[in-house]
């Protein structure tokens, strides 16, 4: 356990509602709710105004507008995303090089070396204060929540107390203080299976978990037991590491006899697949790409995959497309190994919740070894999305108010401009285009930042 509070944790206060509002004046101060605008759409983030409705990030988009019908709902922008993300994270990395990037919006820093006092809380206060207003200054008027403390746990836990648009510091010492009246499910890892599994044992806070002995808690949740045991208590050792990429996950089985029967296979990648996920879900990831790897009673061996159009880490979606794919390979020779995995990670859930009503997938695989063309099947999203850049010969710059019936509605307005007039033009308008770049932020045209004199 860290002596000091050197770990650093910063979130962007409601990312992509934020941009969103940075980016169209006339939607500041108003609910804002970006994700899927389809029938099958789910919340990716929700304005802080309309989180006032009980808006949440991952509802259906269908309750979403039940419950704030006059919001405005976007469809994702992605480069803009990743434009403001990529500022942010290029400021945490002028602090320190061990920067652990969790998402899009998401980072711990580890401060250990980083030509601050981590052993005053004073100092700490004064950095975090910095680093929140120069966040505002380079990505254009965009704030974060930053928590400082002695683990990864405690920064985190201090961020979360800080939202919105604050900063916590917890001093050494005060760690189990601090956590002690929070709800169990503060704690990393804990979800809905686990808390009810707490709560037989009468666990509603943090501290109701710490006073749990180790064998209880491995009795209830198994070897994750001394961990749990652990961070009750405020005691996190894991390290703040600057490179988490994972390549791919995947499950394999050998079988003693060869295996025809397809019921018996699918029942297979369906037990892989919940496998799979859940190693998904411990790593934070979301997969696009999912694959299946047969070895028939030749000993040719087959792989076939899909690209969806978002991540998921969701076993039974991950064992349907499983399924799928087996029906493009011959299993009537027998099959000696099936595997199921899944790669091409995003780093921010939301990129699944962004369903405009079918995968845009890419089916490819064949024999390994063998040339063979790819099948590819692809469904490209069409017209106009709410929320999208557009740019017109005439009017400038603006974003889409809304389209149908072969009409486009514009608000004709920037990050800069103030509130614009809205126009409506024909959706094939040729004077009417997707812009080929984004503004430049005030953190984009340079990768240097202002130093400040006194961070010492």
């Amino acid at each position: 356990m860290r002596t000091s509070a050197s770990v650093l944790h910063l979130d962007l206060d409601a990312f992509f509602a934020s941009v969103e509002q940075r980016d169209k004046p006339s939607l500041r101060g108003r609910p804002v709710i970006v994700g899927g605008v389809g029938g099958r759409g789910v919340v990716a983030t929700a304005s802080y105004e309309a989180r006032v409705f009980g808006v949440r990030s991952a509802m259906p988009t269908s309750e979403a507008r039940r419950l704030a019908p006059h919001a405005a709902y976007l469809s994702g922008r992605f480069d803009a995303y990743r434009q403001s993300s990529h500022i942010v994270m290029e400021l945490l990395r002028t602090l320190s090089p061990v920067v652990e990037q969790l998402s899009i919006d998401e980072a711990f820093v580890d401060l250990a070396g980083a030509g601050v006092d981590t052993t005053s809380a004073v100092a700490l206060a004064d950095l975090g204060q910095w680093i929140r207003a120069e966040v505002v200054r380079l990505t254009g008027g965009l704030t974060a929540s930053v928590g400082i403390g002695s683990s990864k746990f405690i920064a985190k836990v201090a961020s979360e107390l800080a939202k919105p648009d604050g900063l916590r510091v917890v001093e050494p010492g005060t760690e189990r203080a601090t956590i002690a009246p929070l709800p169990a499910r503060a704690i990393p890892g804990i979800g809905p299976a686990t808390m009810d599994k707490l709560a037989r044992l009468g666990v509603r806070t943090v501290d109701d978990l710490a006073e749990l002995s180790v064998g209880e808690l491995t009795r209830e949740v198994g070897s994750w037991g001394p961990t749990l045991h652990d961070l009750a208590r405020g005691i996190d050792e894991r390290a703040v590491v600057p490179e988490r990429e994972t390549k791919s996950i995947s499950v394999e089985d050998t079988f003693e006899t060869d295996l025809t029967d397809r019921r018996a296979l699918d029942a297979v990648a369906t037990r892989d697949a919940a496998v799979v996920a859940g190693r998904v879900v411990r790593a934070g990831l979301f997969a696009r790409t999912i694959s299946i790897k047969v070895r028939t009673a030749d000993f040719v061996t087959w792989t076939r995959s899909r690209t969806l159009s978002g991540g998921t880490d969701s076993a039974e979606r991950i064992a349907r497309v499983a399924g799928d794919l087996l029906d493009a390979v011959d299993l009537s020779r027998g099959v000696r190994l099936l595997g199921v995995g899944v790669s091409n990670f995003v780093i921010a859930a939301q990129e699944e919740l962004f369903d405009a009503g079918g995968d845009d997938a890419e089916v490819t695989g064949g024999p390994v070894g063998v040339e063979e063309s790819p099948q590819v099947v692809r469904r490209p999203v069409t017209g106009w999305l709410p929320g999208q850049d557009v740019e017109h010969d005439t009017w400038g710059r603006g974003w889409v108010w809304g389209s149908g019936h072969g009409r486009v509605t514009v608000r004709f307005e920037t990050r800069v401009t103030g509130i614009g007039p809205v126009r409506s033009f024909a959706g094939d308008d040729p004077a009417l285009r997707r812009p080929e770049a984004l503004p430049d932020l005030p953190g984009s045209a340079s990768p240097e930042v202002d130093e400040r004199v006194d961070r010492e």
